[in-house]
């Protein structure tokens, strides 16, 4: 087998199926890219038996076949070649030779048999989106979710698909991000249908799509998730999370009727500022709420020290003071894109509700408050 190529490229694609392989595989063969060529198109894959990600290189002049390299040999190879050198590969028995220009380096294969891939999916639903209105689902709710919670089924996002709409959730069990798309384009009948994507496969989704108006076609199985991207020649696939998803329209408040209007950038600013000195262990920052045009953010630590941040801002409700995670207001501010934040309040036992409304969809964001 035999086949040449730019290294710029090859290098990029080394790197985004590279993303998914282990550095330190119980199976050596999953630490390997598998090489698959025809006479004009290269395929690269990447697996750890969880996530799978396939690039499609056009090229011309390959001498069909199949091999296996090593990963991080071939990414720190290719990476310190010259940018524009041209690379020439070739295979001999169990053994594959790089040259480029003056440079050659030889690299142990695996046999291409071994290399485990996962099955073609029996599509269930599938439909298409463009990039960037996906990108903006999962980057909206991604940093709620758990993290190694042994309730697994929180450790990723819920993707709900309807007639008409497209959903992403995820919560930690202390707050939960929602989002719904208003989409009718490619969705395949009127059933329901809802997946669990594991926390992996989010984020290396995040990744893979753009801020573009390209679409991605998205197919779902029983038991897999896959993208597919016609602009890069990108196939991902994610193995799915097994179990029910919490029924996350009982999390979210109701009856909150007291609502506050601030801007922005000065309240996310102030936030980042009285954190500092907000107590290492619980991160609690307190929200005096009072209907005279002023909020009031203090934190304070064991040390007895204290940071105190006073901002203008549209207060209607009662009077009342309410605690919370600093760092789970900030990352939600750090999601939003409107100049105005506006939050619900119930009582002080209450969670809070972040409302956000722009052309086509609508976001939720619900903090549990902490106790003061």
């Amino acid at each position: 087998m035999r086949f040449s190529i730019k290294q710029d490229q090859l290098i990029k694609p080394l790197q985004i199926v590279g993303s998914v392989i282990d550095r330190r595989p119980a199976n050596p063969i999953l630490a390997n890219f598998l090489f698959r060529l025809t006479p004009q198109t290269l395929s690269i894959t990447g697996t750890d038996q969880e996530l799978e990600m396939i690039m499609h290189i056009n090229i011309d002049n390959a001498e069909p076949g199949e091999l296996t390299l090593p990963a991080r040999k071939l990414i720190d190879i290719c990476r310190a070649l010259p940018s524009g050198s041209r690379i020439d590969i070739t295979q001999e028995a169990d053994r594959a030779t790089i040259r480029s220009g003056r440079s050659r380096f030889t690299l142990a294969t695996l046999p291409p048999t071994e290399f485990p891939e996962l099955k073609e999916p029996a599509v269930v639903t599938q439909f298409s989106i463009p990039q960037k209105e996906l990108k903006k689902l999962v980057d909206s709710t991604a940093f709620s979710m758990a993290h190694q919670d042994v309730r697994y089924f929180l450790n990723g996002i819920c993707l709900e698909i309807g007639e008409g709409h497209v959903r992403s959730v995820a919560t930690d069990g202390h707050r939960l991000a929602y989002c719904s798309l208003l989409h009718n384009e490619g969705i395949e009948g009127p059933e329901l249908h809802r997946v669990i994507i594991p926390r992996k496969g989010v984020l290396e989704l995040s990744r893979l799509i753009e801020d573009v108006q390209e679409p991605v076609i998205v197919q779902i199985a029983d038991n897999h998730v896959r993208f597919l991207l016609a602009d890069t020649g990108t196939i991902f696939s994610s193995k799915l999370v097994e179990g029910q998803y919490p029924d996350y329209q009982q999390v979210i408040p109701g009856s909150n009727r007291n609502e506050l209007v601030v801007e922005r950038e000065p309240f996310l600013e102030a936030l980042k500022r009285t954190s500092i000195l907000s107590n290492e262990k619980f991160r609690s920052v307190r929200l005096g709420l009072r209907p005279d045009g002023m909020l009031r953010i203090v934190a304070h630590n064991l040390e007895q020290e204290e940071a105190e941040e006073e901002l203008d801002a549209r207060y209607l409700g009662e009077e009342q003071e309410i605690a919370f995670n600093v760092y789970y207001l900030i990352e939600v501010l750090q999601v939003l894109e409107e100049d105005d934040v506006h939050i619900l309040f119930g009582d002080s036992n209450s969670s809070c509700l972040v409302v956000r409304k722009t052309e086509g969809m609508e976001c939720q964001y619900v903090i549990m408050p902490m106790r003061i």
